[in-house]
């Protein structure tokens, strides 16, 4: 017996004192959770990159839209989600709603002037229903003031897959500007009154 627990002994020290093969484990250990890392990181990055580039182009179509002085039309709105997705620059699937929307201080709501929606997506353009007491909402305005307000939607896809980063992530963008050098912005053949 005691022999056999002397080499029991003996092995279990040799086994503990050898040091081949060590870098291979510790590779096969760590290699996996250093891939995930990496790959999570890059998601994320993406994930942040892709809204942050919607919000920007966002930003410029309704600046755009805010300094316009003659009445816009459906050549207008088209190059402005051409715009939309020249500065997204990535060929995502995206949907832009472009409003304008008045304050009535007589009766305390708000009215849509007109409303337009581009790209392919659940969103349609906006009612007067939509935003009649949408004070939550929307920005407080003086009486007859108009706001413009440019809304988008996208789909982003993961292109790697993990628990927690495994379904399509939904971006939606939503600016508020004011009309800058006219007193409201009108659609090309209806009344702006």
């Amino acid at each position: 017996m005691k022999r056999w627990t002397h080499k029991l002994k003996s092995a279990i020290g040799r086994f503990r004192r050898d040091t081949d093969g060590i870098m291979t484990v510790e590779m096969v250990i760590t290699l996996p959770f250093l891939f995930w890392m990496i790959t999570t990181s890059f998601e994320l990055y993406e994930v942040h990159r892709y809204k942050a580039a919607r919000v920007k182009a966002t930003y410029t179509v309704a600046d755009m839209l805010s300094r316009e002085m003659l009445p816009v039309d459906d050549i207008y709105v088209n190059n402005a989600k051409a715009l939309y997705d020249t500065v997204t620059n990535d060929n995502g699937e995206n949907q832009v709603r472009f409003s304008v929307v008045r304050y009535d201080s007589g009766p305390d709501s708000y009215s849509v002037r007109w409303s337009e929606t581009r790209g392919d997506g659940d969103m349609s353009p906006l009612t007067n229903g939509d935003v009649a007491q949408a004070h939550a909402e929307l920005p407080i305005l003086q009486g007859g003031e108009q706001l413009i307000i440019v809304e988008s939607t996208s789909t982003y896809t993961p292109i790697f897959r993990y628990p927690g980063l495994n379904k399509d992530y939904t971006v939606n963008t939503k600016v508020f500007t004011g009309i800058r050098f006219a007193a409201q912005l009108c659609w090309e053949g209806s009344s702006c009154g």
